[in-house]
């Protein structure tokens, strides 16, 4: 089978603005034909992101604790609802172009984002799950995996290019980090829980980044190529 070349970049820490203009110049780029699809890996320091669904009531905290605790707020352009983005997560952007099938499978596409995370649990004999009301991954009625994406159609050919993606919480604690200052994607019942918490085990962020992509190669069908840029 024929692979389309996927670009893959890890970075230790990117500051959510910046992250966000490369999305943005990658898929303009992509709507053009002046660049391959990629997919970023990366942390970001502790930042709150709201989606198109805007439940203000969902952030809990006021201006002046979001900035005694350094937590960065933006309202940005992919769906869902208010979430935490924060050292310790892996936060994964695809930028890839669905635009050769007759029928764009948009639904399709978070479900596959969602099977790459739950194939990764699977190796550490972690059962990942769906529920049907809701986008993301769980173990049981914790959220592990939050999914938010954006599909943005094309000026210059048919179909749409990608971006925004997944977080994956990998180190234990994080939940009782920024997750403690909002309702996380406006989900009042269910709880949010890691990687870590989930095996008993120690893990660095960039060895889930390394061992996400093989499952990511297999579920989209791409081979991935390691690069540098973007590190910045």
């Amino acid at each position: 089978m024929n692979r389309r070349p996927l670009d893959v970049t890890y970075t230790t820490r990117m500051e959510y603005a910046h992250a966000w203009d490369v999305q943005k110049d990658i898929v303009g780029k992509l709507d053009a034909g002046e660049a391959r699809e990629t997919l970023m890996l990366l942390q970001h320091p502790p930042t709150y992101t709201i989606g198109s669904q805007r439940h203000p009531e969902h952030l809990l905290l006021t201006p002046e604790q979001l900035k005694a605790q350094g937590i960065s707020i933006f309202q940005i352009d992919r769906g869902g609802d208010i979430t935490y983005h924060g050292p310790g997560q892996l936060v994964g952007y695809p930028l890839l172009m669905l635009g050769n099938q007759k029928a764009l499978d948009l639904h399709g596409y978070l479900r596959s984002l969602e099977e790459v995370i739950i194939r990764l649990l699977a190796s550490y004999g972690i059962e990942g799950s769906r529920k049907p009301e809701y986008t993301g991954v769980w173990v049981g009625n914790l959220k592990i995996a939050a999914i938010g994406v954006k599909f943005n159609k094309c000026k210059h050919r048919r179909g749409f290019v990608t971006s925004h993606g997944f977080a994956f919480n990998i180190k234990s604690g994080i939940q009782h980090e920024g997750f403690q200052g909002i309702v996380p994607c406006g989900i009042q019942e269910y709880g949010v829980t890691s990687l870590e918490d989930c095996t008993q085990q120690t893990f660095s962020v960039e060895q889930i980044a390394k061992e996400i992509v093989p499952y990511f190669e297999e579920q989209f069908s791409f081979a991935a190529e390691w690069q540098s840029h973007f590190l910045l």
